[in-house]
């Protein structure tokens, strides 16, 4: 049989079986592969392999379902807004539009500003200037003087026994229209302080003259109500001109306090600060004695509450009209703090005030620092510091007295004074009657010379025309 023939009939049976072979081969290659790679997978599959497919397929479906499919779907998204354009739009319009979207801003909070070598460049957290009741906390005393010489001496006395640490204590005066040796025996005094065993802080002294006098008028025109108006004013703006020179960020209280108080506790700061109130004064009142007796006179009148009466005439009022207390023009009607006190009950008993006099104020400096000051017009129809009291309710702070706790002022005697000056002037007066009548006199006597010398001339002459006849 030709080998062609057979060739060609076994060729493709071989084809099959060796496509058959290859396949079984194949077969088995891939079983083998398949199961090495099974017995390979549970170390392949960690957790981080998984949290890597897992934000694979998350960014994968978020790509696509960002980005539109056709034109339909691209008409699904609008501009919410003014249909202008931003160059277009009117600054209220601009921020209402990006008033939902501020444009981000980042800081670079990790790289230090070095500013040790610049000088002119100071820092102060106010944040840590806090008012509160710790004896490390900077006090601020302040004292507008004017005409104050005779006083000096014994203000220093009580502000050295005052307990409160004398190194947390600066003090501050402002010398102003004053006519006598104010600053000479000021400075002589702050000197002995200050060379003493517990000299203060620090002390700064002011002078500005307002032009304010009185030297004019005598003691019942001085205290007439005609000059209290602009006498308030103008020690208003003394205050406020102290308080903005000499107030530093390290205050956390400042004391008001008068040149004239004569007897006060020594740890007045401290029982003050006990209350940790915006605004607190205590009672003011003073010595007089009177066959032998202390009546204990109320002094300042100028710390009180409204009451109905009050109110009632403040609505009548011009804006514009101050109202001073302990006048006839002004029958107010308030409840005064200084006839409530009862010397020896509880020193510590707090009442709410609505005008507050200067004699003695413990304020938080953050008060002050807020803008609180001494209106040197009229506010609410007060001025100085029943306007200050006025203007800190306005603003939501507490205004406090303590009717029992009690300092002593001078005894300014100021009916004796009027007394002396009404003896005075009546005195004057005699004196010119008398004047007057020794003037009369005297008139008298030379008209009736003159008479008397008219009569002798008239005699003479008839005696002349006489003989001129004969």
């Amino acid at each position: 049989m030709p080998l062609a023939p057979l060739l060609a009939e076994k060729i493709p049976v071989l084809r099959v079986a060796a496509r058959k072979l290859w396949v079984r081969t194949i077969t088995k290659a891939r079983e083998v592969r398949l199961r090495e790679v099974v017995t390979q997978v549970p170390a392949l599959i960690t957790p981080a392999h998984v949290l890597y497919a897992v934000f694979l397929w998350l960014f994968i479906w978020l790509l696509r379902t960002s980005i539109p499919a056709s034109q339909e779907s691209l008409q699904k998204y609008y501009c919410f807004g003014p249909a202008m354009s931003p160059m277009e739009m009117d600054a209220n319009t601009y921020s209402q539009w990006h008033r939902g979207s501020p444009s981000p801003v980042t800081f670079n909070t990790h790289v230090a500003v070095d500013v040790s070598n610049t000088t002119s460049i100071r820092h102060t957290n106010l944040n840590t200037v806090v008012a509160g009741t710790h004896e490390d906390e900077r006090v601020l005393i302040l004292t507008p003087v004017r005409d104050a010489s005779t006083y000096l001496n014994k203000y220093f006395d009580l502000l050295m026994a005052l307990s409160y640490p004398h190194s947390q204590i600066d003090l501050g005066f402002l010398v102003s229209d004053t006519r006598d040796e104010t600053m000479e025996v000021l400075t002589r005094e702050l000197k002995r302080v200050q060379n003493g065993p517990k000299p203060f802080r620090s002390v700064e002294i002011y002078n500005k003259d307002f032009g304010m006098t009185l030297d004019n008028l005598n003691v019942q025109e001085r205290h007439a109500f005609a000059a209290q108006a602009p006498r308030r004013i103008a020690m208003a703006r003394a205050r406020n001109y102290l308080l903005a020179s000499a107030l530093k960020p390290h205050h956390s209280w400042v004391m008001w306090r008068d040149v004239d108080i004569i007897e006060s506790p020594k740890g007045i700061i401290e029982d003050l600060m006990r209350h940790n109130t915006d605004i607190i004064v205590p009672n003011v009142w003073f010595h007089r004695y009177v066959d032998g007796e202390d009546i204990e006179g109320r002094f300042d009148y100028n710390s009180w509450r409204e009451t109905d009466k009050s109110r009632a005439l403040l609505e009548t009022l011009d804006p514009e009209t101050i109202v001073v207390e302990g006048y006839k023009e002004f029958d107010t009607g308030r409840e005064y703090m200084a006839t409530r006190g009862v010397r020896g009950h509880d020193e510590h008993e707090e009442i709410d005030l609505d005008g507050i006099g200067g004699v003695n104020i413990l304020v938080k400096a953050d008060v002050h620092r807020s803008g609180i000051n001494f209106p040197a017009y009229a506010f609410e129809n007060q001025a100085e510091t029943e306007g200050f009291a006025k203007m800190a309710k306005r603003a939501g702070y507490r205004v406090s007295g303590l009717p029992n706790y009690i300092i002593w002022h001078f005894d300014t005697d100021e009916v004796k004074e009027e007394e002396k000056e009404e003896e005075n002037k009546s005195e004057e007066n005699k004196d010119e009657e008398k004047k007057d009548e020794g003037a009369e006199a005297k008139a008298g006597a030379e008209a009736e010379a003159e008479a008397e010398a008219e009569a002798e001339v008239k005699p003479n002459d008839e005696e002349k025309k006489n003989e001129e006849q004969q």
